[in-house]
Formats: structure tokens, C-alpha cells, sequence
């Protein structure tokens, strides 16, 4: 099945505004909004929870990049996993961090690490998590509300993640 990567003027038009507003957000339309564009629904899910997420999280906007590369690296979406390398080095994630979420390790970053080993128990449990990844979480200073940004986080990238995996997204230029 084929995809379409839709433009402002192919879109549905109940997803135009919503590109409009992303493509100011970000300078150009990302590939995988203009393939969500097709659902008008999948598109403004995305984008309001997005922009919820980034405004009521208590994880910094670091912790949620990590957390967003987390669940796309388990997910094996190579788009999301190039996107938001490029966006947690925009959000000063360090380097050696990424570098192990990419390679399926922890960061040597205590809180880092522990945030990380939680959202893959969360991913690989399928919504559980495992004792010991929870009291890890907890140890490092993180609060009930921060695990539940994470299952926000966690159901926010599984609508793109899914999305890429099904239509094939092709990799914006931004992103490579």
C-alpha cells in the first residue's frame, strides 16, 4: 500500500491548518506529518499531544527526547530514530547519550540511564514495568508524574512510529 507524503494543497483540508502550524514550528513539513496529513484525526492527535507534551511534561525537553529516541530505537523506527537524533542534539542531549540509545545500551548518565531502562520496560512489558527498572527510576529522582509523561511519550511516538513502519515514510533531507 502506498502512501501519499502530502502538501499543503493535496492535503485534506481539515489537516491544512495543522500543517501550517507545524511547518511554522519547524521551517518545512516533515515527511511523517504529511503522511499523517491523510487522517485529519492521526495528524491533530499528533500535533496536540506534541505540543501538550512539550508544555505540561514534567521530564525536561531533553528527558523527552530521550524518552522519544528511546521508544523509536525499540520500536526499529529508522525515521523517528534519525529525527530525533537530530532533535535531542537541538536540545543538548549529550552525544554519548544518543549514541547509546542508538546502540540499545544505557547512557552512562545515571537519570539518564534510568529513564531510559523504564521506557523499555514500559515498551517491552506492554505498558508494565519491571520492579527493578521502577525502583531504579524512582532512586534517580524521578516522581509518579514523570512515569506517566513517559506513557504519554511512549503512546505519542507509537502513532508515528507505526505510521513510518506502515507507509514506508521516506526520510526528510533535515533528518539524514
Amino acid at each position: 500500500m502506498s502512501f501519499t507524503v502530502h502538501t499543503k494543497e493535496s492535503a485534506p483540508a481539515e489537516s491544512k491548518p495543522v500543517l501550517e502550524q507545524i511547518e511554522k514550528a519547524f521551517g518545512f513539513i516533515p515527511n511523517m506529518s504529511a503522511v499523517l496529513a491523510e487522517s485529519p484525526l492521526a495528524l491533530t492527535a499528533y500535533a496536540t499531544v506534541t505540543g501538550i507534551a512539550e508544555e505540561k511534561s514534567k521530564l525536561t525537553p531533553e528527558e523527552q527526547q530521550v524518552v522519544m529516541l528511546t521508544v523509536s530505537h525499540q520500536n526499529g523506527c529508522d525515521y523517528c530514530v534519525a529525527a530525533h537524533t537530530k532533535l535531542a542534539d537541538m536540545k543538548k542531549v549529550p552525544a554519548a547519550a544518543v549514541h547509546a540509545i542508538r546502540e540499545g545500551q544505557n547512557p552512562s548518565d545515571e537519570k539518564l540511564s534510568a529513564l531510559v531502562r523504564a521506557t523499555r520496560s514500559i515498551i517491552q512489558e506492554r505498558g508494565w514495568i519491571d520492579a527493578d527498572a521502577l525502583n531504579t527510576f524512582l532512586n534517580a529522582g524521578y516522581e509518579k508524574a514523570h512515569l506517566l509523561d513517559v506513557v504519554t511519550i511512549v503512546a505519542l511516538k507509537t502513532i508515528s512510529n507505526y505510521t513510518n513502519h506502515i507507509a514506508a515514510t521516506p526520510l526528510d533531507p533535515a533528518f539524514a
